[in-house]
Formats: structure tokens, C-alpha cells, sequence
């Protein structure tokens, strides 16, 4: 399925182990059904939040290929298929395409970095060789460099690239390439904290954490937006405001993953470096999943 037209919630999908650490199929079957049963509009599998840095090539491609069956048409499926190596890049992004993905999430060249034209050329290599849609994903808090606004405009007029993933939690920044957004060209939110204010300036919707526990509420938040029924949506992003900051409390996916375990969802622990949270963090974060009405 084609992404290029859609909006709405993009979940973040976390990826469930068994307790040995070995990845949970029937599990991540399971949160797809959940998912799309929810009105969430895509998934994102292989992302940050589904702990792909501390998985093998061929765990991602079983992993992609488990979301792309268990969706079975009815949402897209994008790949994250990023890496701080151009090549590898490429070679993941070439598999995800054969796999049947409907698009593709694309990082910055974390750690090694680039200057502005090796980060154009690592974005633009990956774009030549694929016929899917690729999003570009700005997030400098992780990687420690970003797109700079030059080349998110160099980069929009690219046919297969659609749109970019804006997580770097600078809404200057965003209005700096608010003028790329046009028809072949969408902007995401990438932080659940802002995803109104980028809406309100020609956001197609978010890539969510928030997402995985709560789909409905997000699915809805963005549509009551888009659809006109503003002060709805502004409602909903006051009210689940403290659950959105909490899933950051500690390093992502760890409080997500640690809230969907508190909730009964059973999806495992992490893998190294990633491990439990401090015991006063998750206590904060049940209150939270109390205030929410998560847990019951």
C-alpha cells in the first residue's frame, strides 16, 4: 500500500521478546491485529522504538516481513531502514522493497554524521535505487547532526521522497520547512508533545509512541484536527499531555515497552543496552497509566 496520500496516526511499533530475548512473533502478530482494529493508519516497524539498532539483518527482515503478513493490505507497513552506512543503507531499504513494504523511514548518518552534501548524497543514493516512497527522519537528539533546511528543499523535489519524520522538537525549525509541504511532500510530526502545533502548520499527522498504547486516542486526535473539529483534538493533546512526556521519562522504547507490560500486554523485556526502569520512574508512570485509565 502506498503512503504518499495518507495522514493520520503512524504507530511506532515496538517489537515484543520473549523472556529469553528472542523476538515474539505471535506477540507482534497480535499488536498488529490490535492496531489496525484501533484506526491506526500505518505501521512503522524497525524503528527506534522497535529496538532495530540491537537486532541482525535477519531478524529485521523476519520481523518486516511478520508486520507486512499480519497487516495484510488493510494499513501500510513503512521499514526503518536507516543506518550511519549509505551502503547498508541501501541494502536494507533494496530488501524491505522486495519484502513488500510500503515505504521506507530513513535516518541521518548518526555518529560518523557527514557534512551538508554527504547528508544529501546518503538521503539521495537510497532515493535513486528504490521505486517506494521514502520518508527522511530528522531527529539530531539521537544521531548528532540533522537535515538542514537547504536540503530538506533539495530533497522534497525528489519523486520518491515523500516526506520527512520532525523530530528534532523545534517547531522554528519546522516552520523553516513548512514551505517544502505540498502534495508530494508531507510533513510528520515526530514528537507526540507537538503534534498539534505541526498539524496547524500543514502536518499530515505523527509517527507515534504515544501510539502504542493509546491508538485510538491518537488515530482520533489527529483526524478530529484535520477534519475541522479543533478544539477536540486540542482537548485531547491537553489531556494526554503527561502520559506523552512520560513515555520519555527514560530513553525510548524503555517506558513504552515497561507501560504496555504494566498494562497486560505482555511484550517482553529489552536487549542490551536497553534494560528495566529505575523502580521511581516506573511508579511515576503507572500513576500516569492510572490517570489515563489504562489500567484496570
Amino acid at each position: 500500500m502506498d503512503i504518499r496520500n495518507l495522514k493520520g496516526s503512524i504507530v511506532a511499533l515496538i517489537t515484543p521478546f520473549h523472556a529469553d530475548g528472542s523476538v515474539n512473533f505471535e506477540k507482534l502478530r497480535e499488536l498488529v491485529e490490535w492496531h489496525v482494529a484501533s484506526g491506526t493508519d500505518a505501521i512503522l516497524t524497525l524503528g527506534t522504538t522497535g529496538e532495530s539498532s540491537t537486532m541482525t539483518h535477519e531478524e529485521d527482515d523476519a520481523v518486516l516481513r511478520a508486520v507486512i503478513e499480519a497487516a495484510a493490505g488493510r494499513v501500510p507497513v513503512i521499514a526503518g531502514t536507516g543506518s550511519n552506512s549509505t551502503a547498508t543503507m541501501l541494502e536494507k531499504s533494496r530488501k524491505a522493497q522486495d519484502l513488500g513494504a510500503g515505504g521506507l523511514l530513513l535516518i541521518t548518518p548518526y555518529y560518523n554524521k557527514g557534512n551538508a552534501e554527504g547528508i544529501y548524497r546518503h538521503f539521495a543514493a537510497v532515493a535513486d535505487a528504490v521505486d517506494l516512497p521514502c520518508i527522511l527522519y530528522n531527529v539530531p537528539g539521537r544521531t548528532g547532526c540533522a537535515i538542514s533546511v537547504e536540503n530538506v528543499e533539495r530533497l522534497a523535489k525528489h519523486p520518491n521522497i515523500c516526506g520527512i519524520k520532525e523530530a528534532s522538537g523545534s517547531m522554528s525549525y519546522a516552520m523553516e520547512i513548512a514551505h517544502c509541504v505540498g502534495p508530494d511532500f508531507a510533513l510528520w510530526s515526530g514528537n507526540d508533545d507537538i503534534t498539534l502545533p505541526l498539524l496547524s502548520i500543514g502536518g499530515s499527522g505523527v509517527i507515534s509512541v504515544w501510539a502504542n498504547v493509546m491508538p485510538r486516542e491518537c488515530h482520533d486526535l489527529v483526524m478530529d484536527y484535520l477534519e475541522g473539529r479543533r478544539e477536540q483534538a486540542a482537548a485531547a493533546a491537553v489531556k494526554y499531555l503527561p502520559l506523552m512526556n512520560g513515555l520519555f521519562m527514560e530513553v525510548n522504547p524503555i517506558p513504552v515497552k515497561t507501560a504496555l507490560n504494566l498494562m497486560g500486554r505482555d511484550v517482553g523485556p529489552f536487549r542490551l543496552p536497553l534494560c528495566e526502569m529505575a523502580p521511581a520512574n516506573e511508579a511515576r508512570l503507572r500513576a500516569l497509566l492510572e490517570e489515563a485509565g489504562l489500567l484496570g
